[in-house]
């Protein structure tokens, strides 16, 4: 149903909605992550853990977590099982025993090498050239950096 002036009747149709497109973006993508990922015997969430600490290591959880935009009780549980993989160890910072940093394993390190297909055939699912992918990427940051601005602070909406 639609009003003759384009209305608000259209913004309630569900091929309308910003947040399901990219919901649905987002699980499609995953979803050819997934047995890329299998095959290594990882989930996507420990891939990402893993991106951050190829890019720079040794890294704190909370760092690790403020990377990936996650809280430390999501983190912790990742690390454990990348570890007891032997892709990662958590160690207690010397200078002070709150402090734990993550380093990679020299399987860790190895692993690298076995996943960097992983991009490529991501960028071919995606069905856009470098410059489309990029340009997506930075709508998207564009969209998280507003959304974060929108919520403010304290979560709460920052609009009247």
């Amino acid at each position: 149903m639609s009003t003759d002036d384009g209305g608000a009747e259209d913004d309630l149709l569900l091929s309308e909605q910003a947040c399901f497109a990219l919901y649905s973006a987002s699980r499609a993508v995953t979803d050819v992550y997934r047995p890329l990922l299998a095959e290594l015997g990882l989930t996507y969430p420990q891939y990402l853990v893993l991106l951050t600490l190829w890019e720079s290591e040794p890294r704190t959880v909370r760092d690790v977590g403020a990377a990936l935009a996650l809280d430390y009780g999501t983190v912790s549980p990742l690390l454990k099982r990348l570890e007891g993989a032997g892709f990662v160890e958590r160690r207690r910072a010397p200078h002070d025993e709150r402090t734990v940093t993550v380093h990679l394993t020299d399987a860790g390190r190895d692993l690298r090498a076995r996943v960097s297909h992983v991009p490529r055939t991501i960028g071919c699912a995606l069905g856009l050239d470098d410059r489309a992918r990029h340009e997506l990427i930075v709508l998207l940051r564009t969209i998280t950096a507003s959304t974060v601005v929108y919520r403010g602070v304290d979560g709460a909406s920052s609009a009247s």
